[in-house]
């Protein structure tokens, strides 16, 4: 898997060979996840069980249960797969800048891609779990949305950004781009998309991956979906949910029902209010940008050209990334059933 070839219609590098040479590059590829991902999972279930077996009654403490889940899996599993990553020869990347108006613009861009497909993602659950008779659960989001607001900030704005664009943008960016920044940035998001293993957050974080991926191919420089990635998380895992409790449910039906005191409720609920027109504001304008601007986001080819027609059973029929791609889609379906 060094320097392969320049051009598929060369004598030296035939199609099919091209094409079973890009099998053999992505098998690798999902292999390397997928093993990466068994090593997160083993590591988080190992301190689980250790601390189950030491002290239970921390596991009733939400900020603990999201401390345990999360610091394993960030300071030991995810490194582990990122090693595995590393062994798969990457390209390098031209560096670009990026002026602070156009980050300011791909910002809000991000944010509307993120909102309209988490609404979409929702939607579909909602006729999912409406079928199934009963709610589908996501255990991860309640989860946070329990824990303290030191504990968000800490795994959900700092950590959690920072060691998923350095797996999902720059590690798997920078090796499947040569086949094309077109099937870095599909790759790179769904498979982002896929590890987040519940469906309410696979629709958003499928688009915002491609998004954020796209951002990093053209740029070179991770720290701009790094700011991105924190931002857009900052925004729905602690302003938005600062806001949502500022009007207590409780006392809103019984204004509802007659029998409360409006002036109560009144300075939260007209924070909330401001804050849903302002971010449908931005939502709006994002979808619009994107739209206005999406004939000048072209992808190159890379340095490796699959032939039309082949791309696909290059890139997805394969052991590596068939395995990746069931391993996830399982757990989805488990999700959704349970």
């Amino acid at each position: 898997m060094e320097e392969l070839y320049i051009r598929p219609d060369t004598p030296e590098m035939p199609v099919k060979e091209t094409v079973k040479q890009g099998r053999k590059f992505f098998s690798a590829m999902g292999l390397m996840f997928l093993a990466g991902t068994l090593c997160i999972y083993a590591v988080q279930y190992k301190v689980s069980e250790l601390i189950y077996m030491i002290a239970p009654r921390i596991l009733q403490n939400p900020d603990m249960v999201m401390l345990f889940s999360s610091v394993p899996m960030y300071v030991i599993g995810m490194p582990l797969l990122m090693l595995l990553i590393r062994t798969i020869p990457k390209e390098k990347l031209t560096k670009r800048s990026m002026p602070v108006g156009k980050f300011l613009l791909a910002l809000i861009i991000c944010y509307g891609i993120m909102y309209a497909s988490n609404l979409v993602g929702s939607l579909i659950t909602y006729l999912l779990a409406f079928l199934k008779g009963e709610p589908i659960d996501n255990y991860m989001m309640e989860l946070a949305s329990s824990s303290s607001l030191w504990v968000r900030i800490l795994i959900m704005v700092i950590w959690a950004p920072i060691m998923e664009e350095l797996i999902f943008r720059k590690l798997l960016v920078d090796r499947a781009v040569r086949y094309g920044e077109g099937i870095a940035v599909v790759l790179s998001g769904l498979m982002f998309g896929l590890f987040h293993g519940n469906l309410s957050q696979f629709a958003y974080a499928t688009t915002i991956g491609m998004f954020l991926a796209f951002i990093y191919v053209k740029t070179g420089k991770i720290h701009y979906t790094i700011i991105m990635h924190m931002v857009v998380n900052f925004l729905g895992s602690v302003v938005s949910i600062f806001v949502v409790k500022l009007v207590d449910p409780d006392k809103m039906q019984a204004v509802l029902d007659g029998g409360g005191n409006l002036a109560e409720i009144l300075p939260g609920l007209l924070v909330f209010m401001l804050y849903m027109l302002l971010l449908i504001g931005v939502v709006v304008t994002g979808i619009v940008m994107l739209i206005v601007f999406r004939k000048k986001m072209h992808l190159n080819a890379g340095r490796i050209v699959l032939p039309r027609g082949k791309r696909f059973a290059a890139v997805m029929c394969n052991a590596g990334m068939v395995l990746f791609f069931l391993y996830w889609v399982v757990e989805i379906v488990l999700q959704i059933i349970e």
